[in-house]
């Protein structure tokens, strides 16, 4: 015996409702490789700014991170460095979609670093950047990146 589905029609439901329930359709057929991709783009851009005004004020940075950022157990040249780095490169690889899950944790834990022992009064900004982290972190760079590219090829070799 067979069994056979009913296809049943419901007709678009009138007004505000209806046009609601056809927003969030059209809204969820939006790729969310999209998303991915917004989400790289805004959080390399927040830290690339960053890293770019660090390095081009160098003597600043410094100073900075001797007198008012103040890490605990690691001098301030390195942890200048090691943020430069972080927000610099970390960005790149964001932007590009490569090896995006892996980059996206140095930047948690200059996150709570700061959040700990700098800014513990900017807990909305960080918690706004992290979000965006966990997006890359748990979904990955998404269609358009490097990380799918290389994927791709990866499995054909294998």
């Amino acid at each position: 015996m067979m069994k056979t589905e009913t296809m049943t029609y419901s007709a678009p439901r009138p007004g505000l409702f209806g046009h609601l329930l056809a927003a969030r359709t059209f809204l969820e057929r939006a790729p969310f490789s999209i998303v991915q991709l917004v989400c790289r783009l805004a959080i390399a851009g927040v830290f690339l700014r960053a890293g770019m005004q660090k390095l081009a004020g160098w003597e600043t940075t410094l100073a900075l991170f001797s007198e008012e950022y103040k890490l605990p157990l690691l001098p301030p040249e390195l942890a200048a460095t090691m943020a430069t780095a972080t927000e610099l490169g970390g960005s790149i690889l964001i932007s590009l979609g490569l090896a995006t899950r892996l980059a996206t944790l140095p930047f948690f834990g200059m996150i709570l670093t700061i959040q700990l022992f700098v800014f513990p009064h900017a807990w909305p900004e960080h918690l706004t950047w992290s979000a965006i982290l966990l997006v890359l972190l748990t979904r990955g760079a998404g269609a358009i990146s490097l990380d799918r590219l290389l994927g791709h090829w990866i499995d054909r070799r294998s």
